[in-house]
């Protein structure tokens, strides 16, 4: 396999290769984002998006849940801080020329924090708001989301929805014992590597921190399926999860020992299968 990025740490070496975010972002794109395609399924149509949505989307990363949205009529922004080059793939799907001028009016990307989002001179204001970037994974996740939704929420109509996703409980998700390589080589100094489990009312504390009002929830089955044990690395890597780890060791150990966690999951045809659980929680704001 040819790594996405090397990261060396020799003595006299000279500074380590920056990581290559643009291969990093397509890897997201073309291999991981897709498995999470069932929950904006399951959101969407549990809540009848359609002509009527003015979608805002949290953290949307290369905007393939903004695409689905569009396709159903309803008219989206996408905003993601520090993640230019995924919103780059996210502009070639919602913008490309071949599409009509009604497509492309109805997608916005913004690269930046949620108050940037704002809805333009005469412009209504958005009645639903998506974090569809699942939460307990990641020690701060949970906080990280609070503020989102904070600054989120004024932009939104007084009643509007707000759907909150997050990993499903550990014992649920195969994926969990592949995500424990990222804590292993930890960097406290920098705060990376910080894996955590998912806790059962992750999505729960969140909507209490932000002031908002449960109003229903639901568990979907995301199974991640890679072609080959290169494919899910990649893919893997792609979630930017073991970046703490690559910091604090190398891609070379990075990689041995996702492809050691990740072979127990691998099937007799050379795929690789881990099923997992999501979920999402439902909320209004007051």
């Amino acid at each position: 396999m040819t790594p996405t990025a090397v990261r060396q740490h020799h003595p006299h070496a000279g500074p380590a290769p920056r990581v290559d975010r643009c291969a990093r972002a397509r890897d997201w794109a073309e291999i991981q984002e897709r498995m999470l395609v069932p929950l904006y399924e399951a959101v969407y149509e549990r809540l009848e998006v359609g002509s009527g949505t003015r979608l805002l989307g949290l953290g949307c990363g290369s905007g393939l849940a903004l695409l689905m949205a569009v396709s159903r009529g309803a008219s989206v922004t996408g905003v993601h801080r520090g993640a230019r080059e995924r919103l780059a793939l996210a502009r070639e799907r919602l913008m490309p020329e071949t599409w009509g001028t009604r497509a492309r009016a109805a997608a916005r990307l913004v690269d930046g924090r949620p108050q940037d989002a704002t809805p333009a001179t005469g412009e209504p204001a958005y009645n639903l708001v998506c974090a569809f970037e699942p939460i307990g994974c990641v020690d701060g996740d949970l906080e990280g989301l609070v503020e989102q939704l904070a600054a989120a929420m004024p932009l939104a109509e007084h009643g509007s929805l707000v759907v909150l996703t997050g990993w499903g409980p550990p014992e649920r998700c195969s994926t969990s014992s592949v995500l424990r390589v990222a804590a292993k080589p930890a960097d406290p100094e920098r705060g990376t590597g910080n894996w955590r489990p998912a806790r059962r009312d992750d999505l729960e504390e969140a909507a209490r921190r932000s002031g908002l009002r449960p109003d229903g929830s639901g568990r979907v089955a995301c199974p991640f399926g890679y072609a080959d044990l290169d494919s899910a690395v990649r893919g893997m890597l792609s979630t930017g999860f073991f970046d703490g780890a690559l910091d604090a060791t190398d891609q070379e150990q990075v990689d041995k020992e996702l492809t050691e966690a990740l072979h127990p999951h691998q099937r007799a045809d050379g795929t690789v299968w881990m099923p997992n659980v999501f979920r999402y929680l439902i909320a209004r704001i007051p």
